[in-house]
């Protein structure tokens, strides 16, 4: 039997327009990006350093850290850009009724 629930995270209406904002959700620091129409939720904190992703520059899905310049896939986590090379861990999102949900288990 699966343990993954959704958490009801923040309201719709507090989504960034095609850029990235840092929200506690659960205790945990996490990285709401939209990007068109498409909302996706990664850990804020980068893998190569200690820097928070929403301080970062979102182009299209790639964000780049404001450390060091890597960069990683915001629908996957999965990094694109040296010196990043461990994927950050990404979670599934829905919006619905006005709300944004994560699944963070």
């Amino acid at each position: 039997m699966s343990t993954n629930h959704w958490i009801d995270a923040l309201s719709a209406d507090e989504l960034p327009a095609d850029d990235v904002k840092g929200f506690a959700v659960a205790g945990r620091d996490i990285a709401i990006y939209t990007v068109g129409d498409e909302v996706y939720a990664t850990d804020n904190l980068c893998t190569h350093g200690n820097a928070r992703l929403c301080d970062g520059f979102l182009e299209g899905h790639e964000i780049e850290c404001p450390l060091h310049q890597g960069k990683f896939d915001v629908r996957d986590g999965r990094p694109t850009c040296e010196p990043v090379t461990e994927a950050l861990r990404s979670y599934p999102v829905r919006v619905e009724g006005g709300r944004v949900f994560l699944q963070l288990d």
